[in-house]
């Protein structure tokens, strides 16, 4: 959060000073940097609202191909494991019986079954890989596919470009970043991080909401605000850029007054059957407030599963404490996902929204072929699935094939930058554009001249 604190206390009518006009405004929200929209806007660049929309579920903790979406019936019991394939709703196309609902929409989905890095097995490099399209190297942080969206077009009225849901990833072990800001493109382009429970009985954004005596002020004094806010950014003029802050914070106050941000949160306007279809957890939730947030003219959403992978049941099923057993995948976790994967397919198609929306649920890599002596399964970068929907992708294929233990490659590997490469080019990006990095340098949009996969493209 931004805020313009005076050195001395300047009081307005109606007793507010210019400290708490200007602590209303919470300028981080906006998730823009004011000069680079402006000239956006200058050059008549700002996009209309009919550019494609992203969702990603970010599927912390790196689910196991073998017993989700790529299975092995024909192998050998510690390769397999303990879950039996079930048929989808395209001939040919197979996965783990946790997944029932999301089996009778194989038709608007594609599976990338070849998926590998060559990293360590660590998740933080994972995410950053799985995010950003690049490694974390050399003290250099890449941005975000949804904060460089907001660098290249920046956001649509009210609302920010890339909002993030539910809370930031934190401690998986490996100290590093997590790919989840804005990286060296600076912290304007940050997302608007949520930091709160959607499936909490209270859940409120109290930070798009005015402060709290604000409700005191009768409509008509409301109307002199603008007033106000001209008299507030005078008194700045001995401030370098002042006419940018009169800008930016206009923006904000527009974000933190505008009906339509406000409403996109409240959940509470949904029925309770469509809540209920999404599951009343926190994932469900979160990915309903996608939904909502999409709907209401947010550009790119990304949805954690999990924040951690300690003492809490996730996708990291090592066996043992403090992290998961296999058998979660079939009491919570695969439900869980199955259920709010599925209804948000049903939903955004229902509301003619799918065809403009990109959905991507990936881990940040696979696990073991073989179980390991816990029962579980471990770090394996080699090889994992990753799963592509709605705008701009061709449902019911599965794209590549791993070996026949789901360890490696065997047919078009497919690599975390070509998986950015896709992002952007369906975003209506130009791959050969580049970024402005650290020390004046520029970096390419994507990292090694990488290629969208065309099988995945409608």
């Amino acid at each position: 959060m931004f805020r313009f604190d005076a050195d001395k206390p300047v009081h307005f009518c109606d007793g507010y000073t210019r400290r708490d006009f200007l602590h209303a405004g919470t300028l981080g929200l906006l998730g823009f940097g004011l000069n680079h929209f402006l000239s956006l806007k200058a050059e008549g660049a700002v996009p209309e609202d009919n550019d494609l929309n992203v969702i990603q579920l970010f599927l912390v903790g790196g689910p196991s191909q073998l017993d989700t979406w790529d299975m092995k019936p024909e192998a050998p019991l510690e390769i397999r494991g303990p879950y039996k394939p079930i048929k989808t709703n395209v001939p040919g196309i197979e996965i783990s019986e946790i997944f029932p609902r999301m089996a009778q929409h194989a038709d608007k989905y594609a599976l990338v079954r070849s998926l590998y890095h060559t990293a360590a097995g660590v998740h933080d490099i994972g995410h950053q890989i799985m995010q950003t399209g690049r490694l974390f190297q050399g003290g250099v942080v890449s941005p975000h596919f949804g904060c460089v969206l907001g660098y290249k077009k920046g956001g649509r009225g009210a609302v920010p470009p890339h909002v993030l849901l539910p809370r930031p990833i934190g401690a998986t072990g490996g100290g590093l970043p997590h790919g989840q800001d804005a990286g060296f493109l600076g912290k304007t382009f940050d997302p608007f991080v949520l930091n709160a429970d959607p499936s909490d009985p209270g859940f409120k954004v109290p930070d798009l909401l005015p402060p709290e005596h604000l409700a005191a002020i009768r409509t008509d004094r409301r109307r002199d605000w603008r007033k106000l806010v001209e008299k507030s950014i005078q008194e700045l003029e001995s401030v370098p850029d002042a006419r940018l802050y009169d800008s930016t914070f206009h923006q904000a106050y527009g974000l933190m007054t505008s009906a339509r941000a406000r409403e996109a949160f409240e959940l509470s306007k949904e029925p309770d059957k469509v809540r209920d279809s999404y599951g009343r957890n926190r994932f469900g939730q979160s990915c309903l407030l996608a939904r909502r947030l999409i709907e209401a003219g947010v550009r790119y959403v990304t949805v954690n599963m999990f924040e951690t992978v300690f003492d809490e049941i996730t996708w990291d099923i090592h066996g043992s404490r403090p992290f998961s057993p296999i058998s979660c995948y079939r009491d919570l976790v695969g439900p869980m996902f199955d259920h709010a994967f599925s209804s948000l397919l049903d939903d955004l198609g229902q509301r003619g929204m799918l065809q403009k929306t990109l959905v991507i649920a990936t881990g940040e890599f696979g696990r073991t072929p073989k179980v390991n002596p816990a029962g579980g399964r471990d770090h394996w970068p080699g090889c994992w699935t990753a799963i592509f929907a709605g705008g701009g992708i061709r449902g019911g294929q599965v794209v590549g094939a791993s070996d026949a233990i789901g360890g490696f490659p065997k047919d078009r590997p497919v690599s975390p930058p070509e998986v950015a490469a896709t992002i952007y080019h369906l975003m209506g990006l130009e791959l050969e554009t580049f970024l402005p990095a650290q020390l004046g340098r520029i970096v390419p949009l994507v990292d090694g001249n990488a290629s969208p996969v065309r099988e995945l493209l409608a």
